[in-house]
C-alpha cells in the first residue's frame, strides 16, 4: 500500500481562542497567531496578518481581503461565499478548508502549494491561471468551477465531482481522475456517455 502525502495540517492546540464575535460590529486587530476563532463573523479583513489560525463555524462570506496575510489557516465548517482570495498577499499564502461553502469565490492566479479542500462545495469558483500542482483535493463539489489555464499536474481528482475541464486549456500532466469522471473532460465536445 502507497502512502499519500497530504497538506492537511495536524489537529493541534491554539494559544488563544475568540468566541461569537461580530467582527462587523467589533474592531479587528491588525494581526493574529495561534488563534482559534469559533462562531465569528467578519466582513473586512483587509490588512490584517493571520498566522496559523482556526476559523471554526465562521461567516467570511462576501468579506474583504485586501491585503490580508494567510499563512497556514485553516478553516473548518465556515461559510466563505464570495471571497476574492487573489486579493490575499502571495507570501506564505496557505489555507486549508473542511467541510466549507465556498461558492462563488475566486483564487484566480493564485499559487496554492501549500493548501487543502476536503469536503467543500466550490460551486462557481474561479481557478483560471491558478497553480494547484500540489493541492489536496478530497471529496469537492465542483459545479460550474472555472479552470482556465490552471495548473493541475499532479492532483488528485479521483474523489472530486461535476467539474468541468477542458485538457487543451489547462495543464493535466500526471493528473489522476476516476474512471467514472471522465466525462467532465469531454464536456467541450457535446457528446452523449451512457
Amino acid at each position: 500500500m502507497t502512502s499519500r502525502k497530504t497538506n492537511t495540517p495536524a489537529a493541534k492546540t491554539y494559544e488563544n481562542l475568540i468566541e461569537r464575535i461580530d467582527f462587523s460590529l467589533e474592531r479587528v486587530d491588525r494581526a493574529y497567531e495561534s488563534t482559534e476563532f469559533r462562531s465569528c463573523t467578519f466582513n473586512d479583513i483587509s490588512g490584517v496578518a493571520f498566522t496559523d489560525c482556526l476559523f471554526s463555524s465562521c461567516n467570511l462570506s462576501n468579506a474583504q481581503v485586501s491585503k490580508a496575510k494567510a499563512q497556514d489557516l485553516t478553516f473548518r465548517d465556515c461559510k466563505l461565499i464570495g471571497i476574492n482570495f487573489y486579493q490575499m498577499l502571495d507570501f506564505g499564502f496557505s489555507l486549508h478548508f473542511e467541510n466549507c461553502l465556498l461558492d462563488y469565490a475566486s483564487f484566480d492566479k493564485k499559487k496554492m502549494n501549500k493548501s487543502s479542500f476536503k469536503n467543500c462545495k466550490l460551486h462557481g469558483v474561479n481557478f483560471s491561471k491558478a497553480d494547484l500542482s500540489k493541492v489536496t483535493m478530497v471529496d469537492c463539489d465542483l459545479v460550474d468551477a472555472i479552470f482556465d489555464g490552471t495548473n493541475l499536474s499532479g492532483m488528485d481528482f479521483s474523489t472530486n465531482r461535476n467539474f468541468s475541464i477542458d485538457p487543451h486549456l489547462n495543464l493535466v500532466k500526471k493528473t489522476r481522475f476516476a474512471a467514472t469522471t471522465l466525462s467532465g473532460l469531454l464536456t467541450k465536445f457535446d457528446i452523449i456517455i451512457e
